[in-house]
């Protein structure tokens, strides 16, 4: 776990140095929001707006190592570039465009990890956000967990709103009524 934080706060530098907007999602945002669980991967979103991915993908891929030989082409396509470090850490970034992403790097905030070690996250109510429409069956797991956890603390009207307008988009309106009967069943 250790040598992810290390990873993380590496890749962290990297788009400070860039002045690029970014934030950490996935399993490194829930370690600080949610029930701890081990994960593999450091997963964050970069702004890269659309039509200027590729300006980003280069510079990504000359700094840590493609972990598929048609990387640059599968980001482009699926919004996710997928690298690691020399030490084989995985790296997933999403290539975030959409306000919602927008608002959710905006929002970041900084939490500490062992180590002492730094890094700009997502709000917990944003990862909600991203975990509902993500729809995982795992993503529906840590939702409960966040909802444990910062049971009272959670901005709802923020949430609804947000998932609700990203599910419209998604054609999968049914995810809110799954979040509220989490909510429902959670915030004690």
């Amino acid at each position: 776990m250790r040598e992810l934080f290390h990873t993380a706060a590496t890749v962290q530098a990297f788009c400070r140095q860039n002045k690029w907007k970014y934030c950490f999602i996935g399993g490194i945002a829930l370690q600080a929001h949610g029930e701890v669980r081990e994960t593999i991967n450091v997963d964050l979103t970069i702004l890269t707006g659309f039509g200027g991915e590729e300006r980003f993908i280069d510079e990504l891929l000359a700094t840590f190592r493609p972990r598929r030989p048609d990387a640059a082409s599968f980001a482009i396509q699926h919004r996710i570039l997928l690298v690691a470090t020399d030490a084989g850490v995985g790296i997933d970034i999403s290539l975030g465009a959409h306000a919602f992403e927008l608002a959710a790097c905006d929002r970041a905030i900084p939490f500490t990890y062992p180590g002492p070690i730094t890094l700009d996250v997502v709000t917990a109510e944003d990862l909600i956000v991203m975990k509902a429409i993500a729809s995982r069956p795992r993503d529906w797991l840590d939702i409960e967990g966040v909802i444990i956890k910062q049971t009272g603390k959670l901005n709802w009207q923020y949430i609804l709103s947000h998932t609700r307008t990203l599910a419209e988009l998604k054609e999968e309106p049914q995810i809110v009524d799954h979040l509220l009967r989490r909510r429902d069943e959670f915030e004690k």
